[in-house]
This record gives structure tokens, C-alpha cells and sequence, in this order.
């Protein structure tokens, strides 16, 4: 019989326990018995124990007391404290400490196997689990993605879709993985015909469409009667798996009241979607209104850098009298700084904050090799997110809302996605130089491959020159011109790009919370 483990056991009536050990060495399990304390250290200092079993009440050392020790010598040794008491001090000890688990006595022996299965083989308990549900989910899946769905339903499938993407990162399955990843890009491929045979239909009102994110500040942000004080976080570029991975934190300090996927527009890129978002109007409706604060893609300098304006414009055209402010946030000082300011916005009735950091961190990974190592794939990406999330001057302003019960929502301009098939294109010298959508005029593509918008006013996009058009790349594709093909494909592929369409860039989180 294989060897379950190698368990440890002390206890001053160890003899008493002969069943139970006889018992798990008929489960394959290998156990050694000490009456106290000092010669448990003693064992756990000369040998490798899978589990240790501490018996609370014991003379000389307590099991607390060799709790402690313990943990000195190894502390990543799970360690079930056993007690008939049932203190709560006691129980709060043996937690503080960080017992694997807490048995009550008497303990019968299905209480001990369920200990041990969960702390011994809770991982592959875990991964065989997720593999055989997720093998259930995805016929259901299949079966979803062969109907016709609407824009609501293909947020909800892409909520599952990321649902199970977390929970395979989970497990140590690479084949359920890959699988996974080959349901996901089908997804992908029909949510882009979806997108083109729709898009242009629901800004033209041909059809119903989505929330769009030009419509959030109107018809959700700001479209109550509470005078609840508001914190609108926009986190730019934060995925809807990103988010998923961040709410844990959030949970902490904040209820979640109300999570909805809502709809980036064409193109899914800063100067489109978030001065969208702040102004409430679509890009060419921008440019007309409020050319001062318009910059077409060959104007030279920032293309953002009046949101604050557009915003103002736009509480001043839906009548809102509020007390408001804005703060975009590009590096850690900034975000330090506000944090220190903090006790100025609470007498605000809703405040805007733009945090920069998860769209810089994916034009680091392009740029620098070092981030690149680092967020190698999208598990990767999701967690240096988080650890960034973690140690930014960001939590601190989260907690410190909590504090002041203020209100918070949760948003962003648009995704971003992982791209590795190159697409070639020819264009202008002065062509636009993002890599999932191009606009200008007389440019060489093989259009089965793209999305074109020929008449750019029909996607409420600014036409900037007579016959320019917008060419959407879509799933994973990435546009490499010609000249130098070879040298760009090795540089952009596997870079996380956005602009284009793809559920990770389009599909994006709306979230409302309240402080606990």
C-alpha cells in the first residue's frame, strides 16, 4: 500500500487512541505516538511530518505552547490542535496560530479522515472536482454557443467563461487547461461576428442594444434619488477576470450590491472609451460639441487630458447641481498624495478618481523584459495585478471610504487582451500606430480577417479625413505592417494589446458597493 502520509500524534493518553491509529494505518497512513509536548518538538525537529495532531490539555508543554515551537522549527507543517474544551479563548489561540484545523473530543474516526483528507489532499480532492464540474459546464457551454444570445446573454457567458478560467488556474490539470482555453477562444471567435453583425445597429438605434460605457455616468452612477456620498473608481483597463480577482479585498470593507458586465465601445482604447465615459456622448458627438477637447489620432500630445471638462459638461447638461471633484492618479506618489487628502472629498457628493496602473503595467510588460517574465500569461498577469491592488495607495483610500461609509463604484474604460496572430496591413506613413485597430485612408488588409467601419460616422467616430476608415483587429490577431514583419511579430506577440475586439476587451465590469 502506498504511503497517505506520515502523521505525527501526541497525546498524554495516546495508548486510548490505538484504534484510531490502527485505523489510519489500514488508510495507508504512517503514525507515530508521543505522550507530551517536548518530545513532539523533539520528533518535529529530526523528521518530516506530513500533519501533526496536538492534543490541546497535555503536561509540561501545552499543545499551545508546542503549537508555537513547532511552527519555529517548520512552519508550513499543518497542525490539528485536538481539545475537550470547548474555550473560546482557547479556539481563538489555536486559530491565531494558524492550526490547519480545530477537533472537538471525542473525535471519532471519520472526523480524523476528513481532517486529513482536507488538509493532505485537499488539492487534488479540489482539482478532480473542478475537472469533472467543469467537464459537466462545458456541454452546457457548447450548447449555449450554438444558440442565438443577445448582449446580455453574452455577458452572463463570459461571467462563466471567467469563472471557470479562476478555478482551473486553481488545479494542476494542464490538459482540462487547454481545453478550456480552446472553448474560450470559439467564444471569442463568435462573439466577434456577433459584435460586427450588431455594433453598428445598436448606435444606430436599429436595434436595442447594451449599457454602453457612455451612458454609465447617466444611467446608473448618477440615476437615484440616494444622497448617499459616491467614490467612482475608474481603474483603466481592468479586465472582468481582474476584477474577479481583485473583489476578495474588496470584500473586506464593502457589500457588493450590484455586479453587471457592461459594453466598451469601438475602438476599446483610452482616448475612445473613457472620454466616452466622462463626457456621456460617443467620440464624434465629442469632436462636434466640444472640439476643444477633441484630439484626432495625427494631433499631436495627450488625447486625455480633459476629462475633467467633458465630465463637467455633461453633470451641467443633465442639471446635475452637485458637489463633485476628479483625480486622475499616474504613479504611486499621486496616489499617496490623495490618500493624504482624503478628508477633502468626503464633503464631496460623488468623487471621481481614474487610476492609471493596470493600463501601464500592460504597456510595461511590451516594453520591458523584466515585467514581461513576470506576467507571462494570464494567470500571471492577473496576479501581479493583485499584488499590486495589495500595496498601492489605492486600498488605503478603499478602506478609508469604508470608514466614512461612502458609497463606491467600480469601473473601467476597457479590457485588454493576449495577442499572438499576426495580421498584416499596409497603410500611410502616417497611420496610427496601435495594433488592434488602424484609421486612414487606402489601406491594404484581407478583410475576412477584420472589422471594417467604412463611413466612421456610422460608429460615431470622427471622420478625419474624406474616404478614412477604422479596421478592427479581432480575437487574438495583432496588425504587423510588412516592412520589418518578421522583427515586430517577435517583439508584439504575446503582449497584451487593446483597441480591438474581443470579449476581455468589450465585456467590461460595473460594480456598486456598499461599506459594511
Amino acid at each position: 500500500m502506498n504511503n497517505s502520509g506520515n502523521i505525527l500524534w501526541a497525546d498524554d493518553e495516546i495508548d486510548l487512541l490505538k484504534p484510531h491509529i490502527l485505523f489510519l494505518q489500514s488508510k495507508g497512513y504512517t503514525v507515530e505516538g508521543v505522550t507530551n509536548g517536548l518530545d513532539a518538538l523533539e520528533m518535529a525537529q529530526k523528521t518530516y511530518f506530513d500533519i501533526i495532531f496536538l492534543d490541546e490539555n497535555m503536561p509540561g508543554l501545552s499543545g499551545l505552547e508546542t503549537l508555537t515551537k513547532i511552527k519555529e522549527v517548520d512552519p508550513n507543517v499543518p497542525i490539528v490542535m485536538i481539545t475537550k474544551s470547548e474555550e473560546e479563548q482557547i479556539m481563538e489561540d489555536a486559530i491565531g496560530s494558524k492550526i490547519a484545523d480545530y477537533l472537538i473530543k471525542p473525535v471519532n474516526q471519520n472526523q480524523i479522515l476528513i481532517s486529513l483528507k482536507k488538509n493532505l489532499n485537499r488539492s487534488q480532492l479540489v482539482s478532480d472536482v473542478t475537472s469533472l464540474n467543469y467537464r459537466k459546464e462545458f456541454r452546457q457551454l457548447a450548447m449555449q454557443l450554438n444558440n442565438r444570445m443577445d448582449a446580455t446573454e453574452w455577458g452572463e457567458l463570459y461571467s462563466k467563461l471567467v469563472y471557470w478560467e479562476l478555478q482551473l488556474d486553481k488545479i494542476e490539470d494542464s490538459g482540462m487547461s487547454e481545453i478550456f482555453e480552446m472553448q474560450k477562444k470559439e467564444a471569442n471567435q463568435l462573439f466577434c461576428n456577433f459584435i460586427e453583425n450588431h455594433y453598428l445597429e445598436w448606435l444606430n438605434g436599429v436595434e436595442d442594444g447594451p449599457l454602453f460605457i457612455q451612458n454609465v455616468i447617466k444611467k446608473r452612477i448618477l440615476n437615484n434619488s440616494s444622497t448617499e456620498k459616491t467614490l467612482v473608481l475608474v481603474i483603466d483597463n481592468l479586465r472582468f477576470d481582474q476584477w474577479k480577482v481583485l473583489e476578495p479585498t474588496f470584500n473586506k470593507y464593502f457589500v457588493k450590491e450590484k455586479e453587471e458586465i457592461i459594453y466598451s465601445i469601438l475602438p476599446t482604447a483610452t482616448q475612445y472609451a473613457r472620454n466616452a465615459f466622462f463626457s456621456g456622448l460617443m467620440p464624434s458627438e465629442i469632436a462636434r460639441k466640444h472640439p476643444q477637447y477633441w484630439k484626432n489620432e495625427e494631433d499631436e500630445g495627450s488625447k486625455n487630458l480633459y476629462e475633467k471638462s467633458l465630465l463637467e459638461a455633461q453633470l451641467k447638461r443633465l442639471g446635475k447641481h452637485i458637489k463633485w471633484s476628479y483625480n486622475k492618479i499616474t504613479n504611486v506618489d499621486a496616489g499617496k498624495k490623495l490618500n493624504e487628502q482624503f478628508h477633502t472629498l468626503k464633503q464631496n457628493d460623488v468623487n471621481f478618481i481614474v487610476y492609471n496602473f493596470v493600463d501601464m503595467l500592460s504597456h510595461a510588460r511590451t516594453e520591458m523584459e523584466v515585467i514581461r517574465e513576470l506576467a507571462d500569461d494570464e494567470s500571471a498577469y492577473r496576479s501581479i495585478t493583485m499584488s499590486w491592488f495589495e500595496h498601492s495607495p489605492l486600498l488605503e483610500i478603499i478602506k478609508k471610504a469604508a470608514e466614512n461609509q461612502i458609497k463606491l463604484v467600480i469601473t473601467t474604460d476597457h479590457g485588454t487582451i493576449k495577442v499572438n496572430q499576426p495580421v498584416k496591413i499596409a497603410g500611410e506613413r502616417n497611420t496610427n500606430t496601435n495594433l488592434r485597430y488602424k484609421v486612414g485612408r487606402g489601406m491594404g488588409y484581407q478583410s475576412k480577417e477584420v472589422f471594417v467601419v467604412s463611413n466612421p460616422e456610422e460608429a460615431y467616430l470622427p471622420k478625419q479625413k474624406l474616404s478614412s476608415e477604422f479596421v478592427f483587429a479581432k480575437e487574438q490577431d495583432f496588425f504587423v505592417y510588412p516592412n520589418n514583419y518578421n522583427h515586430f511579430v517577435n517583439y508584439y506577440g504575446n503582449t497584451f494589446q487593446h483597441g480591438g475586439i474581443s470579449m476581455e476587451e468589450m465585456l467590461i465590469p460595473y460594480v456598486e458597493m456598499r461599506s459594511k
